[in-house]
């Protein structure tokens, strides 16, 4: 097919979005990188900027099934500029996520077009609730039935993407039903939860991530994402860890224009470096499509599936890691300024390989038989 013949292709859906993310990425995020980085800023104006272009909306489930491709490559657009903005972008998917699976139909009423159009912001704390699930810590939250609802207590060492009135969804064990596990959205304008502010972090400081103290809070019926948490948890897992593809793909995507941006200058020399950019390049085609492919069907049952979910969240930690790790071989002392992205594309990288499921915990995963 010709060129000309190309450009009367029409564009997808999916295209279109990327490049209004793009432009907002371009124009709004990208001066914004350095104060995300350090903490100065938490971006919650160009979030809802993203929102306006439809970037925490299109993965919404519809008549039972749910297409989450265009929010990944959404998020991968947002991650090629910076790393904790896809980050963030991926925690305020997670929750449209959850909200958008659950049966309560009040919920779904309330927030779920709110979470989705970015009027509302918040995140998701299901990082202790997932390693709880496979044996690595100990669930952190307690309930109890009372009149309309539950009473919650307990403390989450890190949820992010929150502030002041922000919502997050996460799982208590029922003190007066053990073994019971509920999960619910939490509302940070409840006076009985309180964000505490973490140390300051090796990067992406400007996620909004808190430690949160639940101190006997009322969690009303109209927040319960699922009674019986468990079986809902099955079903949002494998998009859970999906989404978060965006976040490895654009940093990658990124690092290899580092690598192609300074042949001009170091090509001379770079050229004796085991691995280039073109290595990446087909590392990072390969890893997409098998993440598209996988993201079609997020509600796939079958054991085969999760466990290509599984190995290739995997595979984009690492690869993550390694391309950044290249990028800052290629950039050399340049690379080692501050004032040069590849030291931040660097420490973006090891957040992917760490964040929930990190890359222990997806091997140990594998290792128990990906169930």
């Amino acid at each position: 097919m010709t060129q000309a013949a190309l450009a009367l292709e029409p564009r997808t859906e999916t295209e279109d979005l990327c490049e209004r993310v793009r432009t907002v990425a371009r124009t709004r995020l990208a001066p914004a990188t350095d104060a995300i980085d350090t903490g100065e800023l938490y971006p919650a104006d160009i979030l809802r900027s993203f929102a306006a272009e439809g970037a925490f909306a299109s993965h919404m489930p519809q008549n039972g099934s749910a297409d989450l491709r265009p929010a990944i490559a959404a998020m991968s657009v947002i991650g090629e500029t910076c790393g904790a903005t896809a980050f963030m972008t991926w925690c305020q998917d997670t929750l449209a996520w959850y909200i958008g699976n659950s049966q309560n139909t009040a919920l779904q009423a309330q927030w779920l077009k709110p979470v989705a159009s970015g009027a509302q912001l918040g995140g998701t704390g299901l990082s202790n609730p997932m390693k709880s699930f496979f044996g690595i810590e100990t669930l952190k939250l307690k309930g109890r039935k009372v009149d309309g609802g539950y009473v919650v207590k307990g403390a989450l060492p890190w949820v992010s993407n929150l502030a002041p009135g922000h919502l997050f969804g996460t799982i208590f064990e029922r003190e007066d039903a053990p073994g019971e596990k509920v999960m619910f959205l939490a509302d940070c304008g409840d006076p009985n939860i309180t964000l505490q502010p973490c140390p300051p972090f090796l990067a992406m400081d400007g996620t909004g991530t808190y430690a949160v103290q639940i101190r006997n809070a009322f969690v009303p019926d109209r927040l319960i994402l699922a009674e019986n948490a468990m079986p809902f948890v099955k079903r949002i897992r494998a998009g859970f860890v999906l989404l978060q593809a965006g976040m490895g793909l654009g940093v990658m995507r990124d690092c290899i224009a580092i690598m192609k941006e300074l042949r001009p200058m170091l090509g001379h020399v770079n050229c004796f470096l085991d691995q280039q950019p073109e290595d990446f390049e087909r590392l990072l085609v390969e890893a997409e499509r098998e993440v598209m492919t996988l993201a079609a069907t997020p509600y796939d049952p079958s054991p085969a599936f999760w466990e290509r979910v599984i190995k290739i969240r995997l595979q984009l930690g690492e690869a993550s890691v390694a391309t950044a790790h290249a990028a800052m071989l290629h950039a050399g002392a340049r690379g080692y300024l501050k004032s040069h992205r590849a030291q931040r594309r660097l420490r973006e990288a090891y957040f992917v390989a760490i964040v929930t499921p990190a890359t222990k915990q997806l091997r140990k995963m594998l290792a128990d038989g990906a169930q």
